[in-house]
């Protein structure tokens, strides 16, 4: 409910209050403070007093007017100016309040919906339209009617989800003709909001009838039409308050919510939360809470940001988040001495020639002995050339074939050794003991050299 509190009324103007604004905050986000003095109210008009620091509150703000015969042509063009008025201090919008206007005499009339303007100057030129009904004053009807059709979801109006409060502004100068008691209750139990403005004749105990609880905040009465656009004011100070987020007294250091009644939070920007003290703000780690959305690595910023980075061999993509492997082998910043091989995984190891092997930084490569691994295919002896490369030699008294692998006996030593040749003379079995004296002896160094090569081997495999 919206509260109205007493106040010293200007000539001709029944007991009306100063604002004390109840109901459905509005969410206004306000970073920086104008330097506009706060609202006095004196001398103003309700059009003019307090714009950009009195703001009001979201409505679905229904006027049932009466125009019946009692009601002149020149009165119901100030009552037109007094509904001008008002809209004139509200926030008009689709999300802001929305108004709707229901005329009554003998008969009713909506003369537009909630949903069918959201402008201010749409909205008066509306309402400048609206011509008498004349005859009688059915105020229950129109009550009645403002309750089953104005206030629908189907006209525009927000639904109970919304916490937008319903309130409906009824103007008469005479005694309803119907039943209104009975109708009032029923709106009022239905969440609607109603006050009464009485002008001249208007039955005051009919007005206590429709108006909400408490009367002295709801009821108005003025003696003629022509001082009935000075309450256009009282209802601006009924549906507003002041904002300290546009006062600039918040010290929100990032941004100000008003929140209605003259009440705020402090809210923070993208990338920070509030700090304890409710108005200064810190740089949330993102990365930490894991939001970020980084395929591989998050990286905070000083500014409370973050950007994502690829680990070894990945590079970032378009979208800044997600990582494609990179072919380093292509790009030469592999490091291998002799082969890079590519991985599926994005990644890459090297490979050595043929006759190298790896070193154990994984990257450069040493000759390999394959004389010592004894692959060399070698039938007497395996040489090694120090580039990774052998050859293969002979024992004395043979020779290598064309193969460069196998040997074949020396032909002269063959004749020397021969059966036939044995006791030719004493020089040839002298030769014959000096030749077989000397293989005996090569052949017990090749022992030593086998056995030698053997261990050699041996420690090379099991290394």
């Amino acid at each position: 409910m919206i509260k109205l509190s007493r106040n010293i009324s200007p000539p001709g103007l029944a007991e009306v209050g100063d604002p004390r604004p109840r109901g459905q905050p509005r969410r206004r986000p306000v970073p920086a403070a104008p330097t506009r003095a706060p609202y006095s109210g004196a001398g103003e008009s309700g059009g003019a007093r307090g714009a950009g620091i009195c703001k009001s509150r979201p409505l679905d703000l229904v006027f049932i007017i009466d125009s019946s015969r009692s009601v002149r042509p020149l009165e119901f063009t100030k009552v037109k100016t007094f509904v001008s008025q008002i809209i004139d201090t509200l926030d008009i919008g689709s999300t802001d309040t929305r108004v709707a206007v229901v005329n009554y005499a003998s008969t009713v009339k909506i003369e537009f919906h909630l949903q069918a303007y959201s402008d201010k100057q749409s909205l008066k030129q509306a309402v400048a339209r609206i011509t008498p009904l004349s005859t009688g004053t059915m105020s229950g009807l129109a009550i009645q009617t403002a309750m089953d059709e104005a206030f629908t979801v189907e006209a525009g109006a927000r639904g109970p989800t919304s916490n937008i409060p319903k309130v409906a502004i009824i103007v008469t100068d005479g005694r309803p003709q119907d039943q209104v008691n009975e109708v009032a209750a029923q709106a009022r139990a239905s969440g609607i909001e109603l006050y009464a403005v009485g002008v001249d004749r208007a039955d005051m105990e009919s007005l206590r009838m429709i108006a909400s609880e408490p009367l002295d905040e709801h009821v108005f009465y003025v003696e003629t039409y022509g001082v009935i656009e000075k309450l256009s004011s009282r209802f601006q100070e009924t549906f507003c308050a002041v904002d300290p987020c546009v006062l600039g007294t918040h010290q929100c250091q990032h941004v100000c919510i008003s929140d209605g009644e003259g009440k705020h939070h402090c809210e923070c920007s993208q990338g920070y939360t509030l700090n304890t003290d409710r108005k200064t703000c810190s740089a949330i780690d993102k990365c930490a809470l894991n939001t970020h959305g980084c395929e591989h690595i998050c990286v905070n910023d000083r500014t409370g940001f973050y950007h994502c980075e690829c680990y070894e061999g990945y590079t970032l993509n378009e979208d800044r988040k997600t990582c494609s492997a990179q072919d380093k082998c292509a790009l030469g910043t592999h490091g291998c001495q002799h082969i890079c091989v590519n991985d599926r995984t994005g990644s890459h190891h090297c490979e050595c020639y043929e006759g190298y092997t790896l070193n154990a930084d994984k990257k450069t490569c040493s000759v390999r002995n394959k004389c010592a691994l004894g692959s060399h295919g070698c039938q007497h002896v395996c040489v090694n050339d120090g580039a990774a490369s052998y050859h293969c030699e002979c024992y004395p008294g043979y020779t290598l074939n064309e193969d460069k692998k196998t040997c074949a006996v020396i032909e002269e030593a063959r004749r020397l050794v021969s059966t036939e040749d044995a006791c030719g003379c004493e020089d040839t079995l002298a030769f014959q003991d000096k030749v077989s004296s000397y293989l005996q002896r090569l052949n017990s160094k090749l022992d030593d050299i086998l056995e030698k090569l053997q261990v050699n081997e041996y420690g090379q495999i099991h290394r």
